[in-house]
């Protein structure tokens, strides 16, 4: 308990409410650096950054449902939405509704699409290697980031 008596009291203290302390903007320009190595790469292959993470989902799932791939990058139908539609126009992708149910629509990767794979690893691999981690502190590093998504989430949750 003490520990956390001693970092609510440093935390809360005016002089810390500087940009510079804050973890939200360390991640916010983490977050802006890492997708500004992507874009270049991921503009040669004529994709979005967003739509690259509709990909990664289905390269790892294979056939999904929208609600599947919108679950997962935690975003709203109606921002997946879009996406879908630019990856099918660009044959990266095809969609069919369920025969038992036409709201859920089935998303598959379509030749075009899984041939992409290859190139979007290449992709990656270049963007890590401008981040000058090593494999294990790039694993820590992400581990660390999704159980702090996870309890962030969890404590909202909580709030509500």
């Amino acid at each position: 308990m003490r520990r956390q008596d001693d970092w609510n009291n440093r935390m809360t203290s005016p002089d810390k409410l500087r940009l510079d302390d804050q973890l939200c903007f360390a991640l916010y320009a983490a977050t802006n650096a890492v997708t500004r190595a992507y874009r270049p790469l991921l503009q040669d292959l004529d994709l979005t950054y967003p739509q690259y993470l509709v990909m990664l989902v289905l390269w790892q799932d294979g056939r999904s449902t929208s609600r599947d791939i919108s679950d997962r990058l935690q975003l709203t139908a109606n921002a997946i939405s879009p996406l879908l539609d630019r990856l099918e126009q660009a044959s990266l992708i095809e969609r069919e509704r369920d025969r038992t149910d036409r709201r859920v629509v089935h998303i598959d990767l379509t030749e075009r699409g899984i041939a992409l794979e290859r190139s979007a690893a290449e992709a990656q691999k270049a963007v890590v290697c401008r981040t000058g981690l090593d494999v294990d502190e790039l694993d820590r590093l992400r581990d660390e980031l999704m159980a702090l998504a996870k309890r962030t989430a969890v404590s909202e949750t909580a709030e509500s």
